[in-house]
């Protein structure tokens, strides 16, 4: 008789169970220690969590992270949509992990503001660094989250590397020159472009271009290559434009072309220039306590936000005052000042 404990629906409901199973933050730090994929993706998805009782659990977790020695570097990479960063992402990853490297990218998709869902598609689109045992992908929602990047995607940085992941890939929703949010919480800046996406005045606007640390004209190839070739020179003359970065860093333009796999492994050697020309003068380990002191006044901005919309009297007042400029009885910026005066009188 066939042992009933082995059949796939057995073992399906095991699984089932394991996931239901509340895990405390000793058992998630030790599989994040480990290196544990289903434990860091459990921990990021508490961290992700709106509820109140999961914010006191994902905060222990996150303590015990910070404890982990890390060597990692942080890069961001941002672009507009269609510009190629997933396939840029991943074939740059399994250069990495094809030396050694552990490489975890952080997806951040753009919700909808309507429907107020996300398609989380980067593991699809990155098929072949998604199955790499050395490699970790997290698509995540960006939510409210304004800049590019998800809500959690600072604290989930620290889970990533407490498991051992050293290069730290972010990718950005990639909306144009306010996506911003990611030069924060980063060591190196990529911008990608397309060439004949916009001529030399476009490479001068401020924003997003004055904070690259390397500018990329990806899909480099074919009869786009000559092109590529253009973009390099107007985006360099745009550069000169800026005043001197305090790093010292002069930010470098190249063409690469994830398709054909050309001038990615020269732009590696680019970030790895970067942080050791940054290491040497001490703006390195300066850049990460800026980062720290960032997330430190970012979170308070947040938790006092959600602070004051989890107080009765805060959502009675606001219907009230929005009841009110809906009448054109008050301006919506004295209506905002009505409710916090009568709010912060409570306090």
């Amino acid at each position: 008789m066939a042992d009933k404990s082995k059949t796939p629906s057995n073992t399906v409901s095991k699984i089932k169970a394991l996931r239901k199973q509340e895990l405390s933050a000793d058992v998630l730090a030790q599989g994040i220690f480990d290196g544990n994929k289903a434990m860091l993706a459990k921990a990021i998805t508490l961290l992700e969590s709106t509820k109140p009782a999961h914010f006191e659990k994902a905060n222990a977790v996150i303590e015990k992270c910070l404890t982990q020695p890390n060597k990692s570097i942080r890069l961001g990479i941002t672009g507009v949509p269609g510009v190629g960063k997933s396939s840029f992402i991943e074939t740059l990853g399994k250069i990495l992990t094809d030396q050694g490297d552990k490489v975890a990218v952080l997806a951040v998709d753009p919700t909808s503001s309507l429907s107020k869902g996300s398609i989380l598609g980067d593991k699809t689109r990155m098929e072949t660094l998604a199955k790499d045992p050395n490699a970790f992908i997290r698509p995540s929602p960006s939510g409210t989250s304004l800049g590019g990047v998800a809500r959690k995607t600072r604290e989930s940085i620290i889970l990533c590397e407490a498991a051992g992941y050293n290069v730290i890939l972010v990718e950005t929703v990639g909306v144009g020159q306010s996506e911003i949010a990611v030069h924060s919480m980063v060591d190196f800046f990529l911008l990608l472009k397309l060439s004949g996406a916009g001529d030399e005045l476009q490479g001068i606007k401020r924003g997003i271009m004055e904070m690259a640390d390397a500018i990329a004209i990806n899909k480099a190839d074919g009869s786009n290559l000559e092109h590529a070739k253009l973009a390099v020179t107007e985006f360099s003359r745009a550069l000169h434009l800026y005043p001197p970065k305090a790093n010292g860093w002069i930010p470098k333009v190249m063409k690469c072309s994830a398709l054909e796999n050309t001038g990615i492994e020269d732009i590696w050697k680019i970030v790895q220039q970067f942080v050791e020309h940054t290491k040497e003068n001490g703006f390195f380990e300066k850049n990460r306590k800026q980062q720290n002191k960032n997330w430190f006044l970012q979170t308070v901005d947040e938790y006092i936000k959600q602070f004051f919309h989890q107080k009765e009297t805060f959502k009675k007042e606001q219907a009230a005052l929005l009841t009110a400029i809906d009448g054109n009885k008050i301006s919506p910026f004295y209506a905002a000042k009505i409710l916090l005066d009568k709010i912060t009188k409570e306090l």
